[in-house]
């Protein structure tokens, strides 16, 4: 008798959209840590002065791993829908919108150094970490 294929079983796929989850949020707290970094020892722009996506290596690896984690969570919305699980769709869909808007945002403030743009950037991550953080809950720990 062949097994059953793992996008056919429920527990496998909710066991990836778990680890799906835990890999968005480590993401999300490393960018984080790296916009905090690059907020106290980068060249901040200023209204006058942009500043290059890549004028650093610092801010550099905060623009690519930015890029890694709108990828992220856009794969998580799939495994969520394939995995047909609600809450933790709802919760994916929420935090792929606040990765977006950080993402924007993050743009917005290479470009103008508005404090706006880094409030907005920081908040609208915490609200995806917030996101996958419960999604982790909501799937409970991995069975055996």
């Amino acid at each position: 008798m062949t097994e059953p294929r793992a996008e056919h079983q429920p527990g496998k796929q909710s066991e990836r959209v778990r680890m799906a989850s835990f890999g968005a949020l480590t993401m999300l707290i490393l960018q984080f840590v790296l916009g905090t970094a690059y907020g106290l020892y980068g060249t901040a722009p200023t209204s006058g002065k942009s500043v290059g996506m890549f004028s650093s290596p610092l801010l550099a690896v905060h623009v690519v791993l930015g890029i890694l984690i709108v990828l992220a969570a856009i794969m998580l919305v799939v495994r969520a829908v394939q995995a047909k699980a609600g809450p933790v769709l709802a919760a994916s869909v929420v935090g792929l919108v606040a990765v977006l808007g950080a993402f924007g945002l993050g743009s917005a403030f290479a470009g103008n150094g508005a404090n706006g743009a880094s409030l907005g950037m920081a908040i609208a991550t915490a609200v995806a970490m917030l996101c996958y953080a419960a999604n982790l809950v909501i799937l409970g720990k991995p069975r055996s």
